[in-house]
């Protein structure tokens, strides 16, 4: 472990270093409170033992920099005091120290501290990368491994307030198997779960790496084009499409025999800046244009002649 040593007593501070080495760990002393306040946010120890009373930043005042500056990591403290005061004690718990020792100090109860210090501290980071496990698992579909809808929210929005700070466009596209509902029906669930993996890697497998590609839910993906215009983007489906139905995956349930998509392509642009809502919903009746025209097609959306430029994705 990384452990910062803060006392203003030379010969303490002496004691307490080769303590900390004897017991194989790094030691890294600091001759104030002020100095151990930087020393701590440039090397972020897993240990602080301070004395409580110095000269400038205590103890106390160090306890306290020291909590409110923690995120993710966690930081044992041990207070240092030359007189072991019920009212110091109480002083240095509530203001986030784990510990306390007295003066004189001895090298083998900090030896002691340090074991219990190791052990809180690794449980810590255990349960941090644990939250961190939860907060990816939370936020990634099951089955794609694709990012999910809860992720989008926070991309789209905020995609959206980027570009529209920068003045750029940005496109998105909704897709939809054709005719899932006939091919789970015809073929069984574990092929439809197996069919959407693999529209999900094809469709991740063409998007630039500052695109996204999202399970929007159940046979549904929605890609997120950055810097992308409406022409753009159609251009990406064309290839996306074709890749799809190169696939080969058979579908008799569908006119082409094959699994195909559909598409709705909506855009953010200089001219037609809207919400995140207004935009999938925008997508969403180009892809329900797409549907009704015939399927196995995209469609763009053109909010200002109210009307779908459409093209095929054959």
């Amino acid at each position: 472990m990384r452990v910062l040593v803060a006392d203003d007593d030379f010969g303490s501070r002496l004691v307490a270093q080769a303590a900390v080495e004897q017991s194989g760990h790094e030691c890294i002393p600091a001759a104030d409170g002020a100095i151990a306040w930087e020393l701590y946010q440039r090397y972020r120890p897993q240990v602080v033992v301070s004395d409580l009373e110095m000269p400038g930043m205590d103890g106390l005042a160090l306890c306290r920099a020291i909590r409110a500056a923690e995120t993710d990591s966690y930081t044992y403290l041990v207070l240092v005091t030359s007189h072991g005061s019920q009212d110091a004690v109480v002083a240095g718990m509530n203001a986030g120290a784990d510990d306390y020792m007295t003066k004189p100090l001895d090298p083998f109860t900090l030896h002691t501290r340090l074991l219990v210090a190791e052990r809180v501290t690794s449980l810590h980071a255990d349960l941090a990368r644990y939250r961190a496990a939860l907060a990816e698992q939370a936020r990634t579909d099951p089955l794609t491994k694709l990012r999910n809808r809860l992720t989008l929210a926070e991309d789209l929005e905020q995609l959206r307030e980027t570009a529209e700070h920068a003045g750029e466009q940005f496109s998105v596209v909704l897709c939809d198997v054709d005719y899932f509902k006939r091919y789970n029906d015809l073929y069984g669930h574990q092929a439809g779960d197996a069919a959407l993996q693999a529209v999900a890697d094809t469709l991740a497998a063409q998007v630039r790496q500052s695109d996204g590609v999202y399970r929007f839910g159940g046979e549904e993906f929605l890609i997120v084009l950055p810097r992308q215009s409406p022409s753009g983007a159609r251009a990406f489906m064309t290839r996306a499409f074709e890749a799809v139905r190169g696939l080969g995956i058979a579908h008799t349930g569908n006119p082409p025999g094959v699994l195909t998509l559909s598409g709705g392509i909506a855009a953010c642009t200089n001219s037609h800046r809207v919400s995140v809502d207004t935009l999938l919903h925008e997508a969403d009746l180009a892809l329900y244009g797409a549907k009704a025209s015939g399927r196995n097609r995209v469609m763009v959306s053109r909010p200002h002649t109210a009307g779908l430029a459409v093209h095929s994705g054959k």
